[in-house]
């Protein structure tokens, strides 16, 4: 039976993926996973491989849902899409970014923040 961070957390991911859609981008891999981490969406922006962290928060009594990001949580994911991008043989041939995804559930009303180049490698 799954937890319910991880209900919530598919959730955000799902509203994620709706938001970007909607966008024009173009979803290439969820969750992917390997060694050195776990990536929730990698996507296609026109000429960009994006690679995307979703968070959400509940309530903002430590900092906002882009609040939760930490040091370590970046170098992760900078390592994971290194390998991803060795893994498809495009370490070189292609521009890549990463962004977040911060879905806020305070109430009155949740709200979706998109930080485009948010950090890099």
């Amino acid at each position: 039976m799954p937890t319910i961070q991880k209900t919530t957390g598919n959730r955000a991911e799902n509203d994620a993926l709706q938001f970007l859609t909607q966008q024009g981008l173009r979803l290439l891999e969820r969750n992917y996973s390997c060694y050195f981490g776990e990536i929730d969406l990698i996507m296609q922006d026109t000429e960009h491989i994006v690679f995307i962290e979703v968070r959400s928060r509940a309530r903002s009594h430590y900092g906002n849902a882009a609040d939760s990001i930490t040091p370590a949580k970046i170098k992760k994911i900078v390592r994971a899409a290194t390998r991803y991008l060795q893994m498809m043989k495009c370490l070189h041939k292609v521009n890549s970014r990463f962004d977040i995804i911060a879905i806020d559930l305070n109430p009155p009303k949740k709200s979706i923040s998109w930080i485009k180049s948010a950090f890099t490698s």
